[in-house]
């Protein structure tokens, strides 16, 4: 079996393409590196690992047979969509419809990357795939809520018009080593004050929640998804919830630091609450999430920890 992972060499992608080649498929890993990293990659040495830079909003040809893309490819943090709202829209676009154009050519399963985003700041309590969202389309997160929601619109109409197999994976809040540390986003950012000995920074009053994922069963998650047989939306995430001010207490318990907690002005659109309902994930795919958030954040603690040093020695 022969797989495309899209946005191969960014933080899931790179988790991603690790795990089929652990099920012993070829895969193709494609990267424009606009926010994915080479070292995210650079230590798979497999005969069945090729690596393409290339930009998917452009033309996207491969030699040979292809049973899977795994559309991956977009910027995803808040300091992404403020810097590249270009970039997010197009990739979630014509990155999309080009991906979706190679899974038609080849008879590839269509995988999508999509996410809890499209659910906006939610009117409904946990989120379930039925809900249709309360998104804000001109507002600086629209970029990437509605790119991702037109992502979904696309791929549904390739499945209805063209036959496409495809699968829509909505994920939730994850996190876990190889996250790059200024993406802006509640785990690295705060991992990385509290190493740096820096105060941790919450926006708003800490009340909003968030449910947080560790990336090894996610990856689980996902590939359950390609490997059946629902076309529909599927949540895929850890319900278990908290505010950001506890997450900030958890961080501080975990890696022993004795930074401060300062509150910024929330920024525009920031969710108040996300939380996923996995009924469907359960009872379609049998998944629940089974690492404990205290392990995964450890293990990223320490990756990040380690990361840092690196960096500041490659400085110096």
């Amino acid at each position: 079996m022969r797989a495309l992972v899209t946005g191969g060499a960014g933080f899931l992608g790179s988790h991603l393409c690790e795990y089929l080649l652990a099920k012993g498929m070829k895969v193709v890993c494609m990267d424009n590196l606009l926010t994915g990293d080479i070292s995210n990659i650079a230590h798979i040495h497999h005969e069945n690992f090729l690596f393409i830079n290339h930009d998917v909003t452009n033309y996207i040809y491969l030699d040979g047979e292809l049973d899977f893309i795994l559309h991956f490819a977009s910027p995803a943090s808040p300091i992404d969509y403020l810097e590249l709202p270009i970039q997010t829209l197009k990739v979630g676009s014509l990155g999309t419809h080009k991906a979706l154009g190679l899974a038609k050519e080849k008879n590839a399963v269509f995988l999508l990357a999509s996410t809890s985003e499209v659910y906006g700041d939610p009117l409904i309590h946990p989120q379930k795939e039925d809900y249709w969202g309360n998104v804000n389309p001109i507002g600086p997160r629209g970029v990437y809520d509605e790119a991702k929601r037109f992502a979904e619109a696309i791929t549904m109409a390739y499945h209805r018009f063209h036959g496409v197999e495809t699968r829509i994976v909505r994920i939730f809040n994850t996190f876990g080593p190889r996250m790059r540390l200024h993406d802006g986003r509640v785990v690295p950012t705060m991992l990385r004050q509290a190493i740096m000995g820096e105060p941790l920074t919450i926006f708003g009053d800490g009340s909003q929640t968030r449910s947080f994922c560790y990336v090894s069963d996610l990856v689980e998650g996902i590939y359950r998804l390609l490997t059946s047989n629902h076309s529909d939306p599927v949540n895929i995430g850890n319900p278990r919830e908290m505010s950001i001010l506890q997450f900030a207490e958890k961080i501080k318990a975990i890696t022993g630091t004795s930074s401060e907690i300062v509150f910024e002005p929330l920024p525009v659109d920031d969710p108040k609450v996300r939380q996923p309902d996995i009924s469907k994930a359960k009872t379609l795919l049998g998944w629940e999430p089974v690492v404990p958030m205290e392990e995964g954040l450890k293990k990223t603690f320490e990756w990040m920890a380690q990361r840092i040093k690196h960096l500041s020695q490659s400085a110096s």
